[in-house]
């Protein structure tokens, strides 16, 4: 059933604070933040369970015995159900494949908004008192310069500057939240966890299995969040987030989709993922699955692991410049990267290839019969283009850039710029 909002404000409310008697000794104990933010005052879960408190009440601060707080969410707010209900496709491993509608969905993100079920995107919590130290050390940006509230994209890089994952960080009160590629997920937490030592506070959660992770993209994204009454974080750089309730319950949203296009990314509890989803729904955004946004990532030229983030290639020759801080000082890859820089080292670089036809990636790319490139990812272009596919593709930068005119394994290409990705270090 559709949800219906008397008002903008129905729905979400500023995230103030709740408190609780604790269980064990029977103190009263207080969270001004999402319990994802919290160190573990309170804890993320019941024993046995993988869903975050429900609060139940729309007072800003209220009290709940123990048990009343761990309560499972009412069954018609479940998402999967309310995503089948609509037709919509998943593969074996529980990601929505497509809602059957990929043509007006991707019709919608490029002129409208589309909202994108995106829980099989990774999330790491990071807590203790040293993980903003720890993650300045371990990943291209500067963490240092963050204040709660704020956010990142930042790379993980190999000690030869070879990309791992692009990343988005945000720096909470007490904790830091890197969202990361699905493949990356497991050894991102595996490699945080080998490089802590013994005298680091630091901890590494994966909380991805007790959190939902939408995206809005759209010119129209703006539109959505007046009508749920989130008009405050608009204005707002990317990056930045704020932290709302649902009836107590927490639901973080932050500026800014995942690509080139203006949008917004919701984090959630399990018990709200179902009323919000109708409620972005309701407010006019289009159902999106991984086929269609698959196929918009492409267009916009965002670089993704096992296709342009590879151990072949570093950050910078995947465009991922703006993630960089060359007044930082150390962290992993540091090195390559700052010399690659100084001198001008960078030999090929992520282009955008529009495209006759369909070719497979990995398919090396000519020009007069001389090597420039490699296709690393081929999608059907939008409808009524004069090119029936786009691809991305690593151009040698001695063979030229944008305009150049190519052949992929026999298919006619031309070369233009990615709208996702930079070509040159932005001012610091």
């Amino acid at each position: 059933m559709a949800i219906q909002l008397p008002c903008k404000l129905a729905l979400f409310q500023p995230f103030t604070s709740f408190c609780h008697q604790d269980a064990l000794n029977g103190t009263k104990q207080c969270v001004s933040f999402p319990l994802w933010v919290s160190s573990g005052a309170v804890g993320l879960a019941s024993a046995g369970s993988s869903r975050f408190v429900n609060l139940g009440t729309r007072q800003a601060r209220h009290t709940l015995k123990a048990a009343e707080i761990f309560t499972p969410p009412p069954i018609d707010n479940d998402l999967h159900a309310i995503i089948s209900e609509m037709g919509a496709i998943f593969s074996e491993d529980g990601v929505v494949e497509t809602f059957q509608n990929d043509k007006d969905a991707l019709a919608a993100a490029e002129n409208d908004v589309a909202v994108v079920e995106m829980s099989q995107i990774g999330r790491i919590r990071v807590t203790g008192e040293d993980r903003i130290r720890f993650l300045h050390n371990q990943t291209t940006a500067d963490f240092q310069k963050l204040k709660d509230g704020e956010g990142c994209d930042t790379v993980f890089v190999t000690s030869t500057g070879r990309t791992i994952d692009l990343a988005k960080a945000w720096v909470m009160k007490n904790s830091v939240i890197l969202f990361v590629s699905p493949s990356q997920r497991q050894s991102l937490c595996a490699l945080l966890n080998k490089y802590i030592f013994f005298a680091d506070k630091v901890e590494v959660e994966d909380i991805t299995d007790k959190t939902y992770y939408f995206t809005l993209v759209g010119p129209n994204s703006s539109k959505v969040l007046d009508t749920l009454g989130l008009e405050a974080i608009k204005d707002k750089p990317y990056g930045s987030f704020m932290h709302y309730a649902i009836e107590g319950t927490p639901v973080t949203v932050g500026v800014g989709s995942g690509l080139a296009s203006p949008g917004y990314s919701f984090m959630l509890s399990t018990d709200t993922a179902g009323i919000v989803w109708e409620a972005i729904l309701n407010a006019g955004a289009v159902p999106m699955g991984a086929a269609a946004w698959e196929q918009l990532r492409v267009w916009q030229g965002r670089p993704a692991p096992g296709r342009e983030l590879t151990s072949e290639y570093n950050a910078l020759e995947a465009g991922l410049w703006h993630t960089i801080s060359m007044t930082k000082g150390c962290y992993i890859g540091q090195e390559t990267i700052a010399r690659l820089i100084t001198y001008d080292g960078v030999k090929q670089q992520l282009y955008t290839v529009h495209m006759n036809g369909y070719a497979e990636p990995e398919t090396e790319i000519t020009c007069n019969e001389a090597r420039v490139g490699k296709l690393t990812s081929c999608v059907e272009a939008k409808e009524g283009s004069e090119h029936s596919h786009v691809g991305l593709a690593y151009i040698r930068r001695k063979s030229g850039g944008e305009n150049l005119v190519v052949d992929i394994g026999g298919v006619s290409g031309r070369v233009v710029e990615a709208s996702f990705v930079k070509y040159a270090l932005p001012p610091q």
